[in-house]
């Protein structure tokens, strides 16, 4: 049989140490950094203690090949590694695995010149540069890229294109060195995915301005909002060939779907356990709030839906690392991992009471923050329509759904 739901004993060895650096180290350092009323300077001296642990025992750079500096670890194994890494707050960044720099990482990877690489990817992957991805929009939907307005116009007596445009929500921007960014430069192309290009962006270059990073419900989290105005940019920064700006973001955004829900499942995990044991501790009206039913079924429902995570993340991950078709599973399970995120640290604040509600506890942040997982890397309603597309797409060229629910030997 081919089915195994182990990881391989190396794998599991990485796993264990993953999170034995996060209780030991990052978690501790992470209470100073609360302590300290989240002092900035006191964060980055401890982000840059942390980096250079994480070099020194060997978990740094876990997605890219050694080549780059990194551990050479497939999709599946990233589940892993996330999951754990998540479970706190600044363990990917810390093991420079964070968003959106993991997905820049690849995709420099896939698309670059041997020159971007050298000036753009090799920076990224040795933790001394950060960068951002510049698609989204406040003028059309983000979630249909084949109405982007920001627009690149080719000038030949310099080789440059002259981009104008606004972007925003662009995580990350604030400090940043470079952006990737999506502009549209075909205007009648074949069809509409068509239409965009790539090109990286030196944040530094007149014509790039963050005009603010936006207030969230959650506060401030370097989200910005860019206005870009007679930006010239060499030709030999364009990233990938003109009209693959689509192609090159879908080739990137799929995976890093996938990466977010492997960091989420950390999050559900850490809100789950806290759940079940304030129940254990926590007595109410003749016994302990895990003795009731009410309690039970928040419990009940919140293990099987990170049972099901946990089934989804591994499975997407396993195609993409098997080179196939992943479009479907990823898709579900951005669905369905956002969504268990959402449900299970809102059962965890009700199970807390006041206290989950209060900034005393951490179940009031996180719930915060879980609210954007369900429109972020695509709306749940998306998702919902390119999943049923694809059951209506199976079942009229083949008379079967197997296609659309994983391809499953079942």
């Amino acid at each position: 049989m081919a089915i195994d739901f182990t990881f391989p004993p190396e794998i599991e060895k990485i796993r264990q140490r993953v999170r034995a650096f996060m209780d030991d180290e990052v978690r501790p350092a992470e209470a100073e950094i609360s302590q300290s009323g989240d002092d900035r300077k006191v964060l980055i001296e401890h982000i840059i203690r942390l980096r250079g642990r994480a070099k020194e025992v060997g978990l740094w750079l876990p997605h890219m090949p050694p080549e780059l500096g990194g551990m050479g670890l497939g999709p599946t194994a990233m589940a892993a590694v996330s999951a754990e890494a998540a479970r706190t707050g600044i363990g990917p960044f810390v093991m420079n695995a964070q968003a959106p720099d993991e997905g820049n990482m690849h995709t420099l990877e896939a698309w670059a010149t041997p020159d971007q690489r050298q000036r753009y990817l090799e920076p990224l992957c040795a933790g001394t540069t950060r960068s951002c991805f510049a698609m989204t929009e406040p003028e059309v939907a983000g979630s249909d890229p084949t109405l982007i307005r920001t627009h690149a116009t080719f000038d030949e007596s310099s080789n440059e294109w002259v981009i104008n445009g606004h972007k925003w929500f662009i995580s990350g921007a604030r400090g940043a060195a470079f952006a990737i960014l999506i502009a549209r430069t075909e205007d009648e192309p074949e069809i509409p995915q068509a239409a965009n290009t790539a090109f990286i962006v030196e944040t530094h270059w007149e014509g790039w301005e963050v005009v603010r990073d936006i207030e969230t419900m959650s506060g401030s989290h370097n989200h910005c909002e860019i206005r870009i105005t007679d930006l010239r940019v060499p030709d030999e920064n364009r990233l990938g060939g003109r009209g693959e700006g689509h192609k090159l973001g879908q080739a990137r955004l799929g995976p890093a779907r996938l990466a977010h829900c492997m960091r989420w499942i950390g999050q559900i995990e850490t809100a789950l356990e806290m759940m079940v044991d304030r129940a254990t501790k926590r007595y109410s009206h003749g016994s302990m709030l895990s003795e009731k039913q009410g309690i039970q079924w928040m419990i009940s429902d919140s293990v099987m839906e990170l049972y099901q995570a946990k089934l989804m993340v591994l499975h997407a991950a396993s195609k993409i690392e098997a080179k196939e078709d992943f479009r479907s599973e990823v898709s579900m399970a951005k669905h369905h991992v956002a969504n268990t995120l959402w449900r299970t640290v809102d059962r965890a604040v009700q199970v807390h009471g006041a206290l989950g509600y209060s900034n005393d506890s951490p179940l009031a942040g996180m719930l915060k923050q879980a609210r954007w997982s369900r429109f972020a890397d695509g709306a749940d309603e998306i998702h919902q329509w390119r999943i049923a597309q694809r059951a209506i797409d199976a079942w009229t060229e083949h008379g079967s759904l197997r296609a659309a629910v994983g391809d499953l030997p079942l």
